[in-house]
């Protein structure tokens, strides 16, 4: 069967180098004989390595034509393996009937940080993420506070995750080639299991500061707090939002929630 054609529509970039992707499939190591779920497998060059490794594995794919390729060309994968539906639009608690599940594969570029967001949203289903996406995403997922790259996504994935930067992959080796480079990328639930302040408030100061990053907290927390708050004279708010770490936003969100009690 001849191969399938790369969609800019979808954000294709089909990898070609089986060594790269043999490292990628190396990822799930990480957790020994949990299921895997494989979004956007493509032509399935992630997807040979990954049956190698002798757990349940599951692909998700949006595309008709690779669905198509798929069935085809790996019988080993199992039509009911393969699962042709929008990954965002998914229920995962259902897909290994609400067990826990290792999610990985070569991310759609176009929606690598939506994924992402998805898997905060079903954080008690997966416990480890790994997998390739823009350089700039994976810069921006492993960030520190301090440094250019740090934001939004940043702080919503590091609260729940540890994340590792493994390796940066070259444009040479997709095709078509995409105009950047591209980072693999592991992601690891952290021991924390709640906030001890309101997630919705932490998420919209964060959201909030980073919307104003060149400037002080002040101005965006005087829009939720009011001008006349005495918390706008605390020191932390002559800070800019990338110079504060998780647990400072957590500790402002406490005193933001308590101010506007």
């Amino acid at each position: 069967m001849k191969a399938v054609k790369a969609k800019k529509r979808l954000g294709q970039h089909f990898l070609t180098d089986l060594t790269v992707a043999m490292n990628i499939a190396d990822t799930v190591d990480v957790c020994p004989g949990m299921p895997v779920l494989e979004v956007g497998p493509g032509m399935g060059v992630l997807t040979q390595y990954l049956l190698q490794k002798e757990r349940p594995l599951k692909v998700v794919e949006i595309d008709e034509e690779s669905v198509d390729y798929l069935r085809k060309n790996m019988p080993a994968l199992g039509d009911d393996n393969i699962i042709p539906d929008d990954f965002l639009k998914m229920h995962l608690d259902r897909i290994f009937g609400g067990e826990p599940f290792m999610l990985t594969g070569n991310y759609p570029y176009n929606i690598s940080s939506q994924i992402f967001f998805k898997m905060l949203d079903n954080k008690e289903y997966i416990p480890y993420c790994s997998g390739m996406i823009q350089k700039e995403v994976g810069e921006r997922l492993a960030a520190q506070p301090g440094k250019k790259d740090y934001g939004i996504l940043s702080i919503l994935v590091q609260l729940w995750y540890d994340v590792e930067y493994l390796f940066t992959v070259p444009e040479t080796v997709f095709s078509p080639p995409p105009k950047v480079k591209s980072a693999v990328v592991r992601m690891s639930r952290n021991s924390r299991t709640s906030l001890p302040c309101d997630e919705a408030l932490f998420k919209q100061i964060v959201k909030g500061t980073f919307n104003q990053r060149r400037k002080k907290l002040r101005n965006s927390i005087q829009q939720i707090v009011g001008k006349e708050s005495p918390l706008l004279s605390d020191p932390i708010l002559d800070k800019r939002p990338e110079q504060l770490s998780i647990e400072e936003f957590i500790s402002l969100t406490q005193k933001v929630e308590k101010e506007l009690q």
